[in-house]
């Protein structure tokens, strides 16, 4: 396997293999490639314990590290996940909330290891793109949303 130009690294407690398993079960065009294994113990493992996994979500090259608890996933990176309607906003967002995440505002949520994820249906993206009164009334009522209501977006659409 080639290794990629550019890889995402997420930092994991010790927790990056079923977080990428996880990832994979869960979003298409994902998957979980090679498993490496400490060579030697290092600060915050042992001789032989998961040491990095690389996988891909949604087609993104991704190396999950098991560095230990020191550093924790923040806001300031998140997937953006593009959805098509409400069955499939619904399916991806109930899959990690009901995995031991939380919700948050606006279309956010976080999953069991403290990653976040934007869960973002296109109709919401689109009608941020049209601008003006459309974007205004899209943008006023996706702010009081948890989940993103498809039906509400369409319906603010509209005016």
């Amino acid at each position: 396997m080639a290794i990629a130009k550019n890889t995402i690294c997420l930092w994991y407690d010790k927790d990056a293999e079923a977080a990428a398993r996880f990832y994979a079960e869960t979003f298409p065009d994902s998957s979980v490639g090679a498993i490496h294994r400490a060579p030697t113990d290092y600060p915050s493992g042992k001789a032989g314990d998961v040491l990095t996994v690389e996988f891909t979500v949604a087609g993104i090259p991704c190396l999950g590290l098991n560095g230990g608890p020191a550093f924790r996933q923040t806001e300031a990176f998140s997937f953006q996940i593009a959805t098509d309607d409400q069955e499939e906003t619904d399916r991806y967002w109930n899959a990690i909330v009901g995995n031991g995440g939380q919700e948050s505002a606006c279309g956010w949520c976080k999953d069991k290891w403290g990653l976040s994820w934007q869960i973002t249906p296109r109709v919401l993206t689109e009608a941020m793109a049209a601008g003006g009164e459309e974007a205004k009334r899209a943008f006023t009522v996706m702010m009081d949303m948890r989940k993103i209501d498809v039906a509400a977006i369409e319906a603010a659409r509209r005016g």
